[in-house]
């Protein structure tokens, strides 16, 4: 049976026992995220999937609202302490099980990233859209934030070549350490990475 079958059975009885299991840490989380951000309690944008199909993402928010007069205007200006633990433990990426069950994510796969990206990459770089996006990749195991963009799409691209399912239990074992060592949560100065303005080709 073609592994993709299989992954996308797996995705969907995992997300939805998640749901389930989970039911009680998503409304204290988001009980939380009232009380330290305000409403609304998810943070959602479009983002490209598989195919570079758009979809609607979900995650628990962690940002407080641009305010010039405040100074909160980069990203690392705006994202708070309880919104950093969010981050640092992944329970911020909860909701994104909706996306899973709905078919626009997988639990393994490159992160789905901001649409304005799509024609900044290198046909290299595009194939990571070849797969569906997931909460956790194989760049993300291996350096998460604190590595280059081309480094990561390498990875990425890399996963789409060896999808399996020994991989996927591989990728998502080290997760669970990457997540508890809280390694590489974000780049230097920033809440996560600086903005991808697209891979400087050789001119040879």
């Amino acid at each position: 049976m073609d592994y993709a079958v299989v992954k996308r059975g797996l995705d969907v009885v995992g997300s939805a026992t998640l749901l389930v299991a989970a039911a009680p840490l998503l409304g204290a989380t988001a009980a939380l995220v009232a009380l330290q951000h305000g409403r609304p309690v998810l943070f959602t944008q479009n983002r490209p999937g598989k195919d570079a199909e758009v979809f609607r993402l979900y995650k628990f928010r962690t940002m407080k609202p641009v305010d010039e007069a405040a100074g909160l205007i980069t990203d690392e200006q705006r994202l708070t302490p309880f919104g950093r633990l969010l981050r640092s433990t992944s329970l911020d990426e909860l909701p994104s099980l909706v996306n899973v069950l709905r078919g626009e994510m997988s639990f393994v796969g490159p992160r789905p990233l901001l649409v304005s990206y799509l024609d900044r990459y290198t046909p290299r770089q595009a194939r990571r859209h070849d797969v569906r996006p997931g909460i956790t990749g194989l760049a993300q195991v291996n350096g998460r934030n604190a590595i280059s963009w081309e480094d990561r799409f390498e990875l990425d691209v890399q996963y789409v070549d060896s999808m399996s399912l020994a991989t996927d239990a591989r990728i998502l074992w080290k997760t669970l350490s990457t997540v508890l060592s809280r390694s590489g949560v974000s780049a230097e100065g920033e809440a996560t990475m600086t903005e991808f303005m697209g891979t400087v080709r050789s001119a040879t």
